[in-house]
């Protein structure tokens, strides 16, 4: 049980401004790594802002994704990635990378990840929004603060 869970809170569409990443060696947590990012001209959506609770002003001195990447390269590089709904993490990374012009293939992970979404609904839980599925599986969580999402995924994952 050797993986890296990771998840995105974003701005605007697929602008994070805020990433969470927790890595698993064995079965057991060894590095947790958070940080805001300043998303692209620092602009958010209302809808987004509601959700996470992350302002502009929160991130307007923050790391733009290109200054956080080097970071986020050394816990993914060659690793098994999880996410909650991981399809939306994964398009946040491939986006913000594209963006900057890094070269996702780089990282060398799979091009689908491992996603606890269709894990616990392929094993009857419904809904499975991270809330519910945390709460079904008695895990703490702060939602929508992407280090606690992180940190639940990977728990989901052992869990699993």
């Amino acid at each position: 049980m050797t993986f890296t869970a990771i998840d995105f809170e974003t701005a605007t569409a697929f602008h994070p401004c805020s990433v969470g990443i927790v890595t698993v060696e064995n079965g057991i947590i060894v590095d947790e790594f958070v940080s805001l990012i300043k998303p692209p001209n620092n602009l958010y959506s209302p809808f987004t802002i509601q959700v996470h609770g992350i302002y502009p002003r929160d991130t307007v001195n923050a790391k733009s994704f290109a200054q956080v990447y080097p970071e986020i390269q050394k816990r993914l590089k060659n690793r098994v990635i999880v996410a909650h709904n991981e399809s939306f993490d994964r398009n946040v990374l491939a986006k913000s990378m594209a963006l900057y012009n890094l070269d996702y293939a780089d990282l060398n992970i799979a091009s689908r990840w491992e996603c606890t979404v269709k894990i616990y609904k392929a094993k009857g839980l419904k809904p499975t929004k991270l809330s519910d599925c945390c709460r079904e599986m008695k895990i703490q969580l702060n939602h929508h603060e992407a280090l606690s999402d992180a940190r639940a995924c990977a728990k989901l994952y052992l869990l699993r």
